[in-house]
């Protein structure tokens, strides 16, 4: 589809931001540049949070954190700007950087405490064993359980900035797309029918799906687990706290859309990425999202001035392997050139693209992501 984007489109201003969201494919380094974005936020002096859902533990490796920080862990940064001209600050005292992995066990145990009816209510659900088993392993669980992360991140006053590193591909859309999917889960008829009283419920049941009940009545004669009673105890267990729940997904579905939530896709130069940066962004235009900004990750360098290889005292040899390899690598700057050519033609309207140059080397350290922070420009 062939979109027009604004040439006066205005840069990407992190200061502007309340929460950058960063979406991409495996492999493209959305990781390293949402470590990236969120080490330069602070530089520049905001209060940064930043919140990885990936579960692989990359971004904590940059950051040097524990594989278990899954509350906010103040990051030393100050080191990273020694060779590093830093732009000037608007607050250097607030400047902060704090790094999180999420647990969405821990954090689903959390929200049971915090907003159950009794601390016997709230036991009889952390007790409860379809409760246990499953908390930390139903499909979506850790989708929503990131988002009411961010509410509780971005409740906190002090905080300027939250980057949240998604899951890759389209585990990502997933992910913004939880709070829907739990606010038709908690209107859903299933949840009525199975926190009706039990008399009503059998009855209801029988009603509805006679083989149903009779396939599950069978199973729990067999194996002995009970499993119907428990599913409708675990359920019921949370009387009172559905309504919490809704309205905490709604807030979680309206941050994502706010004027000050900006969504970035990070991808590269390559045919393929192109194509599944081209997917995202129809994927979020028909769930109603915006796409802010697109950041090109590891492009190439600007061509070295032929002239100077011209006028090196070199060995004849060496000049000629010298000028093959510069024929070799203006041919693959042209290609990258034509990829993002194509790429800006695939931008929404008012979206920004930007390009991060390829290091070199693999990002490991603070300062090395600060550097990453610091190249990012408008392409």
């Amino acid at each position: 589809m062939s979109r027009k984007h604004s040439a006066k489109a205005a840069p990407f201003d992190l200061r502007a931001q309340k929460l950058v969201i960063c979406l991409g494919p495996g492999g493209v380094g959305k990781t390293t540049i949402s470590a990236a974005l969120a080490v330069h936020a602070a530089v520049i002096g905001c209060a940064v949070d930043v919140m990885t859902v990936d579960p692989a533990p990359r971004l904590l490796d940059a950051l040097g954190l524990a594989p278990d920080s899954s509350e906010p862990v103040g990051v030393e940064f100050e080191f990273a700007l020694d060779g590093i001209e830093a732009p000037r600050r608007t607050d250097a005292t607030r400047a902060r950087l704090r790094a999180l992995r999420l647990d969405p066990k821990r954090t689903f145990d959390s929200i049971v405490a915090r907003y159950a009816k009794s601390d016997s209510a709230r036991d009889t659900i952390l007790e409860n064993r379809i409760y246990r088993n499953l908390s930390g392993a139903l499909a979506g669980v850790a989708d929503y359980m990131a988002m009411e992360k961010l509410l509780e991140l971005a409740a906190n006053p002090d905080t300027d900035l939250i980057v949240l590193d998604t899951p890759p591909a389209t585990e990502a859309i997933d992910f913004l797309d939880a709070p829907r999917r739990l606010l038709e889960l908690l209107n859903s008829r299933a949840i009525n029918l199975l926190t009706a009283p039990n008399g009503i419920f059998k009855s209801q049941l029988r009603m509805v799906d006679v083989a149903a009940r009779a396939v599950l009545t069978a199973f729990d004669r067999v194996t002995g687990l009970k499993l119907l009673r428990d599913v409708q105890a675990f359920v019921r267990s949370f009387d009172g706290m559905y309504e919490g729940f809704s309205t905490r997904a709604a807030r979680a579905r309206d941050k994502l859309r706010a004027s000050d939530t900006a969504i970035v896709i990070v991808t590269t130069a390559e045919s393929s990425r192109i194509a599944q940066a081209r997917e995202f962004i129809d994927a979020l235009e028909s769930a109603g999202l915006r796409v802010s900004a697109m950041v090109v990750n590891r492009v190439l360098a600007d061509l070295p001035d032929a002239a100077e290889l011209a006028s090196a005292h070199i060995a004849p040899s060496l000049r000629k392997k010298l000028k093959r390899n510069l024929a070799d690598y203006a041919a693959l700057k042209t290609r990258e050139e034509v990829s993002l050519s194509a790429l800006r033609d695939s931008l929404p309207a008012g979206a920004v693209m930007m390009v991060a140059h390829d290091l070199g080397r693999e990002p490991r350290t603070i300062a090395d992501l600060a550097e990453i922070g610091r190249s990012l420009r408008a392409s």
